[in-house]
């Protein structure tokens, strides 16, 4: 039961604790499925970029006495599946790798507001430590958003989706 900001805010941990272990289990498919060889290289280093946000992550948990797993991020197996549909409904190529694009950069949305509550409630409560581990994680997602729209908008996007749907 929440009762009160310290019990939110552990939620909210373990729920992106979830979120990134969701994830995890996703990039490598969504990385097999891409086409586009700047996509792919994204694709892989997020991954290992979010295998070290799920141990910061852990390491929160620990240093407040809280197991990491027992909760399921609903909004991030919602976003999983989307984007696996996307995978396996659109045709290899650069249409695909728009589409997977498109869902990432939804991810990387979700994960930026979902650690942006997480820092703010960390700030609120003294937990400094935590503030530092979580800011380093927002600015992390944040290059991850930036890096696949510029090669969204770099040319895939302007040149290849286009001559794709022709």
């Amino acid at each position: 039961m929440i009762s009160n900001l310290e019990d939110l805010y552990y939620d909210q941990i373990r729920d992106l604790y979830s979120a990134e272990t969701q994830l995890i289990e996703a990039l490598p498919a969504m990385c097999d499925a891409a086409t586009n060889a700047e996509l792919k290289e994204a694709l892989s280093g997020h991954l290992t970029e979010t295998r070290e946000q799920r141990d910061r992550l852990a390491n929160i948990c620990s240093r407040h006495g809280l197991a990491p797993e027992g909760t399921t991020c609903e909004a991030m197996r919602g976003l999983v599946k989307e984007a696996s549909n996307h995978a396996l409904s659109v045709d290899a190529g650069d249409v695909r790798d728009a589409a997977i694009i498109a869902c990432g950069n939804r991810v990387e949305h979700y994960e930026i507001a979902g650690y942006g509550a997480a820092k703010a409630f960390a700030e609120v409560l003294g937990f400094n430590d935590d503030v530092d581990l979580l800011d380093k994680s927002i600015e992390e997602e944040g290059a991850a958003d930036k890096k696949l729209t510029k090669i969204a908008t770099g040319g895939l996007f302007a040149d290849g989706v286009n001559k794709a749907a022709v």
